[in-house]
């Protein structure tokens, strides 16, 4: 039976990405970045696609790294939260996960631990971000302090990260490489070719190749999607992975002045047929998209009408309409880029694709 709302994951779409990142920074290893399971791909998924195509991983929290040992994902992994007290240190350290150091808090814990085990780390410098990370005048004295710690492993590896990108008119990302290079520039002893570096996110790679550095970490652009406001992931050469699907439960004639939805917020303007399509907030379709927002039905445009329901949501199917119920409808996908849903629902396409629950079946094609 095929279920209500589903969501299709090619994953050619994955290698082809793959291929763009490598065009992009050719010189540079690649930290594919599947947090927040794989930005709702299915982290498991991914790793296993990607491991022979990668050299690490990069996941925002422990135990997402180590549920990827568990499945049997052997390339470096890095945790970009790093840890918080000593018992989660000890478990990075059982999995062999690298740590993003960017706390006192964590060098304390570091100075008081003796383990047989080393851990490779990754010491994080705030170029502007102002969230985590050590400021520019701190990372000479915690340089040196982590250098006397057992259990670090050496050499240590360095790593900021961009927060105007995504913006390609914005000086700010010239100034936060700068800033990381001359402070890098500057420490004792001197960094050499095995302090392995990285700065560059999606939007980095795609715009600034002068944050192009041992390491690049694709994110967004691995999934197909645009970092960037004015352009769609398929306008820069990238292929969507995830497509979102349902179906018509219900077509039915509304005549002018009719109502439709929860508080009657849409007033049919003429007589049409509404399709009630499957798909709610309840699978992750966004409860903020507007009156207007495009929906594929049999392929055609048509635009969604009403509020957003739990489970539902109801389409102007143009009096003309031959639809039915059973009939299939794409939320997203090819045609209907996600980037162009999240604009309509105020908010960007990280949160759509995150946002798709777990009732929601992923099927993958090849």
């Amino acid at each position: 039976m095929i279920p209500a709302a589903y969501a299709v994951l090619n994953m050619a779409a994955v290698t082809h990405n793959m291929q763009k990142v490598r065009e992009y920074a050719p010189n540079s290893k690649i930290m594919a970045v599947i947090k927040a399971n794989a930005y709702g791909h299915g982290a498991l998924r991914l790793a296993h696609f990607l491991e022979e195509e990668v050299d690490g991983f990069a996941v925002a929290r422990g135990d997402e790294g180590i549920r990827l040992r568990i499945s049997g994902v052997q390339k470096r992994i890095v945790v970009l939260e790093g840890f918080t007290c000593a018992e989660e240190l000890d478990k990075l350290l059982v999995y062999q996960l690298d740590a993003v150091v960017h706390s006192f808090a964590q060098l304390t814990i570091f100075e008081t631990i003796i383990e047989q085990e080393k851990i490779a780390v990754w010491l994080k410098l705030d170029t502007g971000m102002n969230r985590l990370g050590f400021k520019a005048a701190e990372l000479q004295g915690v340089y040196s302090r982590l250098l006397n710690c057992f259990v670090i492993k050496h050499p240590i590896n360095l790593m900021t990260h961009l927060a105007n990108a995504d913006d390609k008119s914005d000086a700010m990302t010239d100034k936060q490489i700068a800033l990381f290079n001359d402070t890098l520039a500057k420490l004792t002893p001197k960094l050499g070719s095995d302090n392995e570096r990285s700065i560059a996110n999606s939007a980095g790679i795609l715009a600034w190749q002068q944050s192009l550095t041992h390491w690049v970490r694709p994110g967004i652009m691995l999934y197909g999607i645009s970092p960037f406001a004015d352009a769609t992931g398929e306008q820069l050469g990238l292929k969507p992975i995830m497509s979102l699907h349902s179906r018509l439960i219900a077509v039915k004639p509304i005549a002018k002045g009719d109502t439709v939805g929860y508080g009657g917020s849409w007033v049919c303007e003429q007589d049409t047929l509404l399709g009630v399509v499957a798909i709610g907030y309840a699978d992750g379709y966004p409860r903020y998209a507007s009156t207007g927002t495009p929906v594929l039905v049999n392929g055609q445009r048509v635009s969604l009408v009403g509020r957003v329901s739990m489970d539902m949501i109801t389409v102007d199917l143009g009096v003309q309409s031959n639809a039915k119920a059973g009939d299939a409808v794409t939320l997203w996908g090819d045609g209907l880029p996600v980037e162009e849903i999240a604009l309509r629902a105020n908010t960007i396409p990280y949160t759509l694709v995150c946002g798709v629950t777990q009732r929601v079946r992923q099927i993958e094609a090849i």
